[in-house]
């Protein structure tokens, strides 16, 4: 029996036990109760709260203008909806950098306020004392480095990372920093695939990729980018399993074409 299928309740532990039987880890995004509450009945293993409801959810341009209020609205919208998954929140941009005292005082707010799992948040060796605050209260962390979105107008652009032979290095030594300040997983985004492997094979805790290739211990997506919501979003490393796009624009046309027509409501439909 795997130990996903043997699983209630997925916690940390669970994650650790997934990589060392080979198992992988499936991971999506989630704002708001009725899809948390989806994902969660379909399986899935992690619910990320991600800043990226500043673009999907919001329709900014970059995750940078979400609060820390904002996520924890929405971290509480997800948490109502849960019982199995294990629920992530990301600290969002301004919420923890260069202020261990202030990473500790954000992470505290979101698990008081929204009752979530753990904690996500950016960058490798420079926010280890963060993590390590943070971990002091009793509180999981999650890692994530590569293409890494608060740190955007420091890249100037949303392409690959760590191709570079010392840009890699760095990466690999980062995640070594992670794993013994004491996070859980670490997200691994956009870097090539041979090097997240080694990040991988190098790693006792699990690594989640999200366009880092096959060999990470699990995958992420955007839930609005993988069910078609938006259409604007083309990486490499997308797969789109439903056009929702389409079919809700379909329905909404039929819809207002039957309201038009008076076709809507009909005898059946009126008390």
């Amino acid at each position: 029996m795997s130990v996903h299928k043997e699983i209630k309740k997925i916690t940390t532990h669970t994650l650790h036990e997934m990589k060392v039987k080979g198992e992988k880890i499936a991971m999506l995004t989630a704002y708001d109760f009725s899809m948390a509450k989806m994902l969660d009945d379909a399986g899935i293993d992690i619910l990320l709260v991600g800043d990226s409801a500043s673009n999907v959810m919001a329709g900014h341009e970059t995750t940078l203008p979400i609060t820390l209020d904002q996520m924890i609205y929405h971290a509480q919208s997800v948490v109502r909806a849960v019982n199995r998954a294990l629920v992530v929140v990301d600290l969002p941009f301004g919420s923890y950098q260069g202020n261990t005292k202030r990473a500790l005082e954000s992470s505290i707010r979101i698990m008081k306020e929204s009752g979530a799992h753990a904690v996500k948040l950016e960058g490798g060796s420079e926010v280890a004392d963060s993590v390590r605050r943070i971990l002091s209260a009793g509180i999981p962390v999650m890692g994530h480095l590569g293409l890494t979105p608060q740190s955007i107008y420091k890249f100037g652009t949303y392409t690959v990372r760590a191709k570079e032979e010392v840009e890699a290095a760095k990466l690999i030594s980062d995640s070594k920093v992670l794993e013994q300040s004491g996070c859980f997983a670490i997200v691994l985004e956009k870097i090539p695939s041979k090097l997240a492997e080694e990040v991988s094979k190098k790693l006792i805790i699990p690594t989640i990729g999200i366009g880092a290739g096959q060999h990470t211990d699990g995958q992420v997506l955007v839930t609005h980018d993988m069910l078609g919501i938006n259409k604007e979003f083309h990486p490499r490393f997308l797969r789109r399993y439903l056009n929702t796009y389409d079919l809700v624009s379909e329905a909404v046309k039929n819809y207002n074409a039957d309201v038009k027509s008076g076709n809507f409501p009909n005898e059946k439909e009126s008390y």
